[in-house]
């Protein structure tokens, strides 16, 4: 590995770890605070549906089979099982539809291995809402930092983020809803690295999101072990052979180390608004865009070419998806969709059925995806020419934070209902979404966990 000047990576872990103890909600920005319960209201709504996926009942089921202490609820169902098995189960669920918040720093989704552990660890220590926000706020700070000291590299080589950074989210979160200092955070740290793991050529299939579940997992037992005195390496970022010399080309710290735009990696967080993947929402945004705006037909589409940065090609680029979970991942499919008029927000529309529509088909294999050499990587073009000759262009880059946070909270609220209602109706949804917002009132999260619950 080509690495940073050593005296310039070294005490980098614990630098972090003193970082993630100290967080406290006094001493969080507002706004970090305030995006902290929009991450929340998000994961809860993705995780309601989620919980009714294939891959969760298996994983509950093997949950029930394996017993253990009632600790933490099950979200979108009655039951309760070990704080760790909550973590597992919920993170799965949680991203087990791809619905879930972004990070680019991360690159991957900061929430779903944090918020499980955090929200266990919650109900069972019975801690307040300030407290719970505060450690979720440290682990999505130490990921990204993280994240961005390993970037681009480690994503390249095919490990998936949000599993291997994740586990040290899950783990400086757990730490601090814990109470443990920097050393022990530090323990923590080192026990999270020797367990991260994820591929990406996994996508597409229910080990994703049993990843995000997994690093929940692994944090949280982090976190609880090192509480116990169990050792690890304190140093495991910038140790020889430890994570950072494995898994990317160079550790840097001067980008862990840096201050984020805004005063916090938080506040940077992107949350989606299509139910896929989210390297094809900017193609998405353009293709609806040029739909609307031209009054596009299908039958009147000869070729559509989408242009995207050279990474989507290894993520999000199945050429001929033959279920509905490889349409999220599928450039051409998800344009089609689009282009079609489907409801892209809709979690139905990623279905076997549609993955096969003869319609979709064909107007899939219309489309081409080609490299583009633009500066913005989350950038997408999309051009359509129609059999009249007329041709149609649109770019489109969803990787920009929202600047008003209450219409954020808005937007975020209308898609929590959308999926949350069907599973547990509107009224219960209503009391989750209002129990979120004031969340920094409560004194007893077991009391709102109760409102997780789908009888």
């Amino acid at each position: 590995m080509a690495t940073a000047d050593s005296t310039h990576l070294a005490g980098l872990t614990e630098k972090l770890a003193e970082q993630a103890a100290a967080y406290s909600y006094q001493n969080l920005p507002v706004d970090a605070a305030t995006v902290a319960k929009h991450c929340l209201l998000d994961f809860l709504g993705v995780t309601l549906p989620g919980a009714q996926e294939p891959l969760t009942e298996i994983l509950r089921a093997e949950a029930y089979a394996e017993g253990g202490a009632p600790q933490a609820s099950l979200i979108g169902s009655d039951q309760q099982v070990s704080a760790s098995q909550a973590a597992l189960i919920n993170g799965s669920a949680s991203h087990a539809l791809d619905y879930d918040d972004v990070q680019m720093h991360l690159s991957g989704h900061p929430t779903v291995p944090v918020a499980p552990a955090v929200l266990a660890l919650a109900e069972q220590h019975r801690l307040s809402g300030e407290q719970l926000i505060a450690a979720l706020v440290a682990g999505v700070e130490t990921e990204c930092r993280i994240g961005a000291a390993v970037s681009p590299s480690h994503y390249q080589r095919g490990w998936h983020a949000t599993a291997t950074i994740g586990t040290f989210g899950a783990a400086a979160a757990s730490a601090n809803a814990l109470g443990l200092d920097a050393a022990q955070t530090a323990m923590a740290l080192g026990i999270a690295g020797t367990q991260a793991a994820g591929l990406k050529s996994m996508f597409g299939t229910m080990c994703k999101p049993f990843h995000a579940g997994r690093a929940a997992a692994s944090g949280l037992m982090a976190a609880r072990l090192a509480a116990r005195g169990f050792s690890s390496r304190p140093n495991v970022l910038e140790i020889e052979q430890g994570f950072g010399e494995t898994q990317c080309d160079a550790l840097r710290a001067d980008a862990a180390l840096a201050d984020p735009q805004g005063g916090s990696h938080i506040r940077n967080t992107l949350f989606k608004y299509h139910a896929a993947c989210y390297l094809t929402h900017s193609s998405l945004e353009a293709a609806h865009s040029l739909r609307k705006q031209h009054d596009i037909a299908p039958k009147d589409v000869q070729a559509v070419k989408v242009l995207v940065d050279g990474g989507h090609l290894r993520v999000c680029n199945i050429l001929e998806p033959q279920v509905g979970l490889e349409t999220k991942f599928s450039l051409r499919m998800t344009t089609a969709f689009a282009l079609t008029g489907l409801d892209t927000a809709r979690i139905e529309t990623y279905s076997d059925a549609n993955a096969t529509r003869p319609d979709l088909v064909a107007l899939r294999d219309k489309v081409s995806i080609e490299v583009h050499n633009k500066p913005a990587a989350q950038e997408s073009e999309v051009v359509v020419d129609l059999a009249g000759g007329n041709s149609y262009s649109a770019t489109a880059n969803v990787a920009i934070p929202a600047s008003d946070l209450d219409l954020q909270w808005e937007k975020l609220l209308a898609k929590f209902h959308a999926i949350a209602d069907p599973v547990m109706g509107h009224g219960r949804a209503s009391e989750l979404a209002a129990a979120i917002a004031e969340l920094e009132n409560c004194e007893n999260f077991a009391e709102v966990a109760q409102l997780m619950r789908v009888h």
